[in-house]
């Protein structure tokens, strides 16, 4: 899996992506992304500010889309519980999608595990990776335990009023 940085020529694709994601939860019965996030606005300000990247399959295909976001990030600012570092050197990982067209290929977990070990080789200014995940997407959940990730509280109403989602950090 490469991750490649994605330009404002790519922002129609991202677009359909995540759309193609919030669709993929709704068929699951998950309420996450059925609202106005991920608006148009912050996947513009995602590539702006190079947090924005493609994931592209080993036969070149483009498969999913991801938001590497470097902290602090204020959606945080009200976390209930405790983050295993105290620390502001960290990055989030936002907004994951990979199309329908490419899952149940393992694509998701090649995603995430490209995206920890070059922030593990390549950040040394880091000291933790953050995710978060709608407390109903299980799946996500289950993979963010998979890649080893800790959860280290909730968020209530950060991204929907009345929505609660886990947050999980992982130590460098």
């Amino acid at each position: 899996m490469q991750l490649r940085r994605a330009t404002m020529a790519d922002f129609d694709r991202i677009i359909a992506i995540l759309k193609d994601g919030a669709n993929q939860l709704a068929e699951r019965g998950v309420d996450q992304w059925q609202g106005d996030y991920p608006s148009k606005e912050q996947i513009k300000e995602d590539i702006e500010n190079g947090w924005a990247f493609l994931a592209v399959s080993e036969d070149q295909e483009t498969v999913g889309a991801i938001a590497i976001v470097d902290g602090p990030d204020h959606v945080y600012d009200h976390l209930d519980g405790k983050w295993l570092a105290d620390t502001n050197k960290y990055v989030v990982i936002h907004r994951v999608a990979i199309h329908s067209q490419h899952s149940g290929k393992g694509y998701a977990t090649k995603l995430l595990q490209s995206v920890i070990n070059d922030i593990k080789n390549n950040r040394d200014d880091i000291d933790s990776i953050r995710i978060d995940t709608h407390e109903d997407n299980k799946a996500m959940q289950h993979l963010i335990a998979k890649m080893g990730f800790s959860k280290v509280g909730y968020l209530h109403g950060a991204y929907r009023p009345n929505e609660t989602s886990y947050v999980y950090e992982l130590l460098k």
